[in-house]
């Protein structure tokens, strides 16, 4: 657990009391969202859980939003930054836009629920989504943890190495037509956020997950550097990747509403 600041700790407390009410205005989802601290009551490190930045998460989904009505998954949500910014984004663009969030942390969902009510949540570990009835999706998004997270032995359908943002991405292959992801930049095949110059640029783990999947990334030119220093507890370079997926092999109509 992190030692917080006396304004942080302030905060915090503010938007724990805010989320004891059933049902939070705009303003007050916006307040959780940006000050409520996954940090205080859990140690992250290990699971490589770091929610994504406000601001970041409001950039993605300028980048990610689909013009029309869809149907959208968030694997490792979180607390549903970027399905809340994307919500809010297709209400203004594309009308509604039905959200499946998945998270693995109960006391994230819990919080998720409150500030994004309008998503069906359902706490699971994402290996076992390929087993869920839960529909066909036009997008996937997430911001996974990263790196040699422990999976317990578990993986991809394709992929058979450490990384665990590969494991997601090849897990929303199955699923959706089009996936849009935070990862660390070492595991990007380019390097544009905090460059002066897009730049082609692979390394050995991307090239094996490449080689395994035949998933080919592209950017969506939001330079993420902005947020470097917003993350708590760790300070990333990462990017955002587009990546249009082979037609899914799961193909299941979508089952009754899951709210676990």
């Amino acid at each position: 657990m992190a030692k917080l600041t006396k304004q942080q700790a302030k905060l915090h407390a503010q938007a724990c009391e805010i989320l004891q009410q059933d049902v939070l205005s705009l303003p007050e989802r916006e307040f959780v969202l940006e000050h409520w601290r996954e940090d205080a009551n859990h140690v992250n490190s290990p699971a490589g859980a770091f929610m994504t930045p406000f601001e970041l998460a409001n950039s993605f989904a300028y980048a990610c939003s689909m013009d029309e009505p869809g149907r959208y998954i968030d694997l490792c949500a979180g607390i549903g930054a970027l399905s809340f910014h994307l919500h809010q984004y297709s209400l203004r663009n594309s009308g509604e836009t039905e959200f499946v969030c998945v998270e693995i942390n109960p006391d994230y969902a819990e919080v998720g629920r409150k500030v994004l009510p309008e998503a069906t949540w359902i706490v699971a570990d994402i290996f076992d989504i390929p087993n869920m009835d839960l529909g066909h999706f036009d997008v996937a998004i997430g911001n996974p943890p990263f790196g040699r997270i422990d999976r317990n032995g578990n993986s991809g359908p394709n992929y058979d190495g450490p990384q665990f943002e590969y494991h997601v991405i090849d897990i929303a292959s199955q699923i959706a037509d089009d996936g849009f992801f935070i990862i660390p930049q070492e595991s990007a095949p380019f390097r544009f956020s905090g460059r002066q110059s897009f730049k082609e640029e692979t390394t050995p783990k991307h090239n094996k997950f490449l080689s395994e999947t035949g998933f080919q990334m592209s950017c969506v030119s939001i330079d993420t550097s902005f947020a470097r220093n917003m993350w708590r507890g760790t300070s990333p370079s990462v990017e955002i990747v587009a990546i249009k997926f082979p037609e899914p092999r799961l193909t299941h109509e979508p089952g009754p509403a899951m709210a676990m």
